[in-house]
């Protein structure tokens, strides 16, 4: 990588640093792509360069090569090892940092760390031993030797910069003739602060030197746009504001308060776990703030306004210092009979698990990284010897005695050595590992890509203990932490106790793992606490929200006809389209299925008329059968009378097809055979009006009138019909009737209808019975004035005027019927247009026929008595 600083060089040049080189050691003849970082200054290198390289061809002497310089001193690493490859380190091995003054005239003074942090330099050591863990691994990174470079920034920005720029200009004040170079360091592990971290990413992210790092959680780094150079192997606090909310809802706490450190880990923190936990149907019933520079009335009040609620549940994310201050604010107004939830910054610090706050802390649960065991890094820390018994193992170093080698580092309890609580140690000793991994997938591949990013976001290992590491897309690990619980030893000591893991790359409904029987809740209890704003709704009711309250206060609000709610929800849960609601809108029952049946009143009264109608038609028919060779008979066209009565049976029991469960087959038939029975029967009627009529009216006798001839009428009828099948099959083929679920009518119940499907053959079938209709009605008027003794055509007329008034009727009642109903009219309407044409054309015939024998003459019927 190129050397960020500014470079110059002896014939007074300016260069800043134009190429990336490849992440492995240079190789000798390697190429290096250049690309411009500045085409102003680029051009007026090239040209300086272009007119010495003419000078020096013109006179034949050669000068002294240019150096290029390194402007300032270079930064040197506290800790340091030659390697193949080189692994740059930052941590705050140092607490505090004297702050000198800067002018604009003087060089500024170097940084002065003190008070080293032992934690924090456990960190390094860590870092130390997985690197000689790998140097002594025969399978990672063979034949290659790892070294390292650990600078100390002080937990400060300033020492964060000088760190960067050291770990990539390394300690060389001159580079040679050009002023392109490869960085020192190929990875840097670092910061534990998360604004440190970003300072060092400004500069090396410019370079695509991969930063890893092992305490920094802002969850500003997951932008992969800003920080595309970026991983961490710890979770960001997103990830455990959104726990944290799950946390809450797991437990079924609808309802809870909220506090907050007044500064960005605090507020941050705390947007994303109000945001997480709406999202989450968890409402906040307060939200406050608190800092250690706040004031003793300002965290009096803070104190009042939590004891005045009525959450019984408290999301305390606080760091270590406001938490110290509130809890000592809280034990003096008794601020007991809460379930404390806390981040990972105060549940388990040891100074606030005492038996002084044990009435009030109790129970507490919150998150903590996951702790683990690394293997043989107690002994490597026991080889340290000087920063915990102030000695030297150096010489005559003054005012410091020399180590004895007698001292037992075992006998020592401090931070640096105490590997109980293996969480951040463990962080960095996976970003180590992630970095050798992804050398070595560089190593292996052919086409060596000079992008370390690439590899390193697609490591995926697992170490020693089981753990597995990788990245996402954010270069963020899976969010993994450990639940903690407040909980008493049988020394009556305060203790934490894992009770449950957090895993966020499983899914919903998976990543909590929970051991609910052992937790100890809120004061040492034994039984979950609850935290509602307001009681669950009974089974059939939903939750109607109070104006002005936040959405987990409601009142309870029955559901509407065809609704349920079987839990508490916010709304009622429409049935699907074929069912509806019990009585207590507790479950879904099938809707009931509609139509018209033969067990109902309505349907059996409806067959039995039909039934009826076409017995008593048979009836007639026998009659006249018997009476065949009688005048009357014979004058009434016997042949067209006998299929007359033929028809009208068939047009009574075609009623019966409109009874019963609507199938595919009943329903092409059932209008079908209606359009075809009622054509055949006006087409009999049609063809006796004529034949009357053109009788009457020829100029010759009747039987040399072509028109009056059987053929012709039974040509006629035949017509007739044929012309209704033929739209009845065309019917049938195009679009035909079939079974339907109609729904639309009537919510509570299904109506199961047959579906016209092409509605204009059915309304083209009624039409053409219509128009037959018409034509006997005419053509029976015409012959109405004939002699009355034989003349049939004044009842033929009537018939058809019922027929027309029953079939006019039909229509808008059909249309406006819903349900079975409207089966029932159209069935209506074909039994009473049926017996209209029964009795009006044959009930006075068979009034004669049995009743009145003696009028049953030839000379009765020529009009001669």
């Amino acid at each position: 990588m190129d050397n960020p600083s500014v470079l110059y060089c002896s014939s007074s040049c300016p260069l800043t640093p134009t190429s990336r080189r490849r992440w492995l050691p240079p190789e000798p003849g390697s190429a290096e792509d250049f690309f411009p970082l500045s085409l102003n200054v680029m051009w007026g290198c090239m040209c300086v360069m272009f007119f010495i390289v003419v000078a020096m061809g013109a006179f034949g002497e050669e000068k002294d090569p240019a150096l290029c310089r390194m402007l300032g001193r270079p930064e040197f690493p506290l800790l340091s090892r030659k390697g193949d490859i080189i692994i740059g380190g930052a941590f705050s091995i140092h607490s505090h940092i004297s702050q000198p003054s800067l002018t604009l005239t003087d060089t500024p003074k170097p940084l002065i760390c003190s008070r080293i942090n032992l934690r924090e330099f456990r960190f390094a050591q860590t870092m130390i031993f997985a690197i000689t863990e790998i140097n002594n691994n025969h399978t990672l990174l063979p034949n290659i030797s790892i070294g390292y470079q650990i600078f100390d920034t002080c937990g400060s920005v300033l020492p964060s910069m000088q760190a960067v720029m050291g770990l990539m200009n390394g300690q060389e004040k001159t580079l040679g003739k050009t002023c392109s170079g490869q960085s020192s360091a190929h990875f840097i592990i670092g910061a534990s602060e998360s604004s440190s971290t970003i300072v060092m990413l400004q500069i090396s992210g410019i370079f695509q030197i991969p930063v890893i790092s092992h305490f920094a959680t802002c969850a500003c780094l997951s932008n992969r746009k800003e920080y595309p150079s970026f991983f961490r192997t710890i979770p960001s606090d997103y990830f455990q504001s959104r726990a944290l909310a799950k946390l809450v809802k797991h437990f079924g706490w609808t309802w809870v308060g909220a506090i907050r450190s007044d500064n960005d880990y605090g507020n941050n923190g705390m947007a994303t776990f109000i945001a997480a936990a709406r999202q989450e149907g968890v409402c906040v019933e307060y939200s406050e703030a608190i800092s250690r520079t706040y004031s003793s009335e300002q965290v009096e009040r803070v104190v009042s306004v939590i004891s005045k609620g009525s959450a019984k549940v408290l999301i305390a994310f606080l760091a270590q210092s406001e938490m110290s201050i509130f809890i000592e604010e809280a034990l003096k107004q008794n601020l007991t009979g809460l379930q404390w939830v806390g981040s990972e910054s105060w549940i388990t610090a040891s100074h606030l698990a005492n038996r002084k706050y044990a009435s009030i802390l109790m129970g507490a649960l919150g998150f903590t990284i996951k702790k683990t065991k690394i293997t043989g890094l107690q002994e490597f820390l026991y080889n340290f010897w000087e920063s915990t018994f102030d000695c030297s193992l150096e010489p005559d170093v003054h005012d410091q005695t020399k180590c004895s080698g007698s001292e037992r580092l075992q006998a020592i309890n401090n931070s640096f050595t105490d590997v109980s609580e293996l969480r951040i140690s463990n962080n960095v000793y996976k970003a180590v590992y992630a970095a050798a991994h992804a050398m070595h997938a560089m190593l292996k591949c052919e086409q060596q890509s000079d992008v370390a990013v690439e590899h390193l976001q697609n490591v995926n290992f697992t170490l020693q203990s089981g753990e597995k590491v990788y990245f996402d897309e954010n270069g963020d690990p899976s969010a993994t932490y450990e639940l903690v619980n407040w909980q008493r030893n049988e020394a009556g000591d305060t203790v934490f106790v894992t009770v449950g893991s957090y895993d966020a790359s499983l899914p919903n409904g998976r990543q909590f793992t929970m051991k609910e029987l052992n937790i100890t809740w809120k004061s040492g209890s034994s039984k979950k606490p609850q935290s509602v704003c307001s009681e669950s709704c009974r089974p059939g009711f939903r939750q109607a929200v109070i104006k002005g309250r936040p959405i987990c206060c409601f009142s309870c609000v029955a559901c509407a006809a065809g609704e349920i709610t079987n839990s508490n929800s916010a709304e009622c849960s429409r049935c699907p389209l074929e069912f509806w609601s019990n009585e207590d809108h507790s479950d879904c029952v099938p809707k009931v299925i509609e139509f018209l049946s033969y067990k109902e009143t309505m349907g059996t009264l409806l067959s039995a008329i039909s039934v009826f109608g076409a017995c008593l038609t048979l009836g007639v028919l026998c009659v006249f059968f018997w009476f065949r060779q009688t005048p009357l008979v014979k004058a009434s066209n016997s042949e067209l009378s006998f299929l007359l009565l033929f028809s009208l049976i068939l047009c009574f029991l075609c009623s019966l097809t409109f009874i019963g469960e609507p199938t595919e087959w009943s329903c092409m038939l059932r209008h079908t055979a209606f359009g075809i029975t009622f054509a055949l029967c006006l087409s009999c009627i049609l063809a006796k009006t004529i034949t009357v009529v053109m009788a009457f009216n020829a100029d010759r006798p009747a039987h040399t009138v072509p028109q009056c001839s059987a053929p012709f009428q039974r040509t006629s009828v035949l017509g007739c019909t044929l012309l209704q099948v033929v739209v009845c099959v065309l019917w049938l083929t195009i679009s035909p009737p079939f079974p339907n679920k109609n729904t639309a009518h009537a919510t509570e119940r299904i109506i199961l209808e047959c579906d016209l499907g092409n509605s204009i053959g059915f309304w083209v079938v009624l039409g053409y019975i219509g128009l037959l209709a018409m034509l006997c009605f005419i053509f029976a008027f015409l012959a109405r004035k004939l002699p009355d003794n034989f003349n049939e055509a004044k009842f033929i007329t009537f018939s058809m005027l019922i027929f027309c008034v029953v079939w006019v009727t039909f229509i808008p009642a059909y249309v406006s019927t819903p349900g079975k109903f409207t089966v029932a009219v159209e069935i209506f309407a074909i039994l009473a247009s049926s017996f209209s044409l029964f009795f009006c054309i044959f009930a006075p015939k068979c009034y004669i026929l049995l009743l009145k024998p003696e009028k049953n003459t030839k000379k009765h019927m020529m009009g001669r008595e």
